[in-house]
């Protein structure tokens, strides 16, 4: 029997900024949010989030919340490549660290030695910490006596779920995001798991629909509730973006969520053709299946090139756009190395002297689409693209997209998707929602552009 909640609490942990969103289960409508930055400090081991800030933030908005408009259930969702180390007693051994931490060459090296084949996880080599089995594998290397007090490893959601319960569990969106930890072909941990001798501290695998407990008593006091308020076990913020989707579509269909990642899925398609080396992988989405995906950085990049540029005047980028083609001006990757569909390349611009803001504007309009385009081609995306978070309001991206993949793009405007998707593990249904549907059409020079643009990076 569905639950009948009037309002779901989400906490939504974002790479850069975190959220607590209460949202109408009948319209999915956003009726309050408090935001934070997503600190990450730089003291003690290792650069790590601030954890006792995002928790005390958690508990003002849903002791603020609690009283208007109120709330019935507590879901979460958080960006990936994150896991919490518990001691006996349930706090953190270490702190959480930040997967953009780099660690020394020879830690690196032997890790490499260590992880299991692509063919295994479907989970490519990642810079930084972007593999979680890396994050373990140096900090049992490099830390070695606190790493000896670790009694379980939580993914990040669920680390939140801990808190708020209790009851610690993991849940396979995040295990199978590109954490070298898991087999998805075959649904159970992956070698590595042994290899690190770690299997003994995986806390238990549960659904992300499983509803954990109520929260701690001590909590719901400091809150304001006497009622018992359920908390869901959980999900990976980009399949919590996809989790509508599969409730609402038949396969086969493409999800771009776009955040401070672009995050690609290929609804219906297969894992045979993922190149590993093109930041290809496999996803596992909420009911436990592969789904192959593709991604780059391409929030981040926005949001660095757009700052460069300054303001632009937003109705004169699609005359920009024409214009841009005429002159071939280009911006080639990668703007934030290390990721995406173009290993090894670096961010340059061609043929851009004298270029206006709004030319400037437009070629990076083009240069994501053309990113998108390349990312969804290497996973055999097919169907209709839908586009979900803040590009799904960049019209100049979504009419550039649509005529290079040649098939129709479905916005899908507001910036709660992760959030809107967490709050459907509580069994709620998803709501109607306003979408856009952008036909493709043809534009006079694209198709020469983008040989132009790929031939640019030979």
């Amino acid at each position: 029997m569905t639950p009948n909640y009037s309002r779901i609490a989400v906490l939504d942990i974002g790479k850069t900024n975190a959220k607590v969103v209460v949202l109408d289960s009948a319209t999915g409508v956003e009726v309050a949010v408090a935001r934070t930055p997503n600190t990450v400090l730089k003291d003690g081991l290792y650069p790590h989030y601030d954890i006792d800030n995002l928790w005390s933030f958690t508990l003002d908005a849903l002791r603020s919340f609690a009283k208007e408009p109120g709330f019935d259930a507590i879901s979460i969702t958080t960006h990936g490549a994150s896991a919490a180390l518990l001691d006996r007693a349930g706090n953190l051994v270490m702190p959480v660290l930040d997967y953009e931490h780099e660690y020394p060459a020879h830690i690196r090296d032997a890790y490499a030695r260590l992880r299991p084949p692509f063919e295994e996880t479907f989970s490519p080599h990642q810079n930084m910490g972007l593999n979680i089995g890396a994050q373990l594998h140096y900090q049992k290397t490099a830390f070695l006596d606190d790493f000896a007090k670790v009694a379980t490893i939580l993914t990040y959601p669920q680390y939140w779920t801990a808190r708020l319960t209790g009851i610690v569990s993991n849940e396979v969106t995040s295990l199978g995001c590109h954490t070298d930890l898991w087999n998805p072909r075959d649904g159970r941990y992956s070698s590595l798991v042994d290899t690190l001798g770690v299997r003994d501290l995986m806390a238990p695998l549960r659904s992300a629909f499983d509803p954990l407990g109520p929260l701690l008593p001590d909590i719901a006091e400091a809150i304001g509730f006497t009622r018992e308020i359920p908390v869901y076990c959980g999900i990976h913020d980009s399949n919590a973006s996809l989790l509508p989707h599969l409730i609402n579509r038949t396969a086969p269909f493409a999800v771009v969520s776009t955040g401070t990642w672009v995050i690609n899925f290929g609804v219906g398609g297969d894992l045979d053709h993922l190149d590993p080396k093109r930041d290809t992988l496999a996803n596992v989405d909420a009911y436990g299946r592969a789904v192959p995906s593709s991604r780059f950085m391409g929030g981040r990049e926005f949001e660095s090139i757009s700052g460069e540029i300054g303001q632009v005047d937003k109705e004169e980028i699609a005359t920009a756009v024409e214009q841009v083609i005429v002159k071939g001006l280009m911006l080639l990757p990668n703007v934030v190395p290390g990721s995406g569909p173009f290993p090894g390349k670096s961010a340059r611009w061609v043929n851009a002297q004298g270029a206006t803001g709004e030319e400037r504007y437009a070629a990076l309009c083009l240069y994501l689409a053309l990113m998108n385009q390349a990312c969804l081609d290497l996973i055999g995306a097919q169907g209709p693209v839908i586009v979900e978070g803040p590009f799904a309001l960049n019209d100049s991206y979504l009419t550039l997209l649509a005529a290079l993949t040649s098939r129709e793009v479905i916005a899908v405007p507001g910036s709660t998707g992760t959030s809107q998707g967490a709050a459907l593990l509580s069994g709620i249904k998803p709501p109607a929602g306003s979408e856009r549907h952008i036909a493709p059409s043809a534009i006079q020079g694209l198709d020469a552009y983008r040989q132009a643009w790929h031939a640019a990076m030979a």
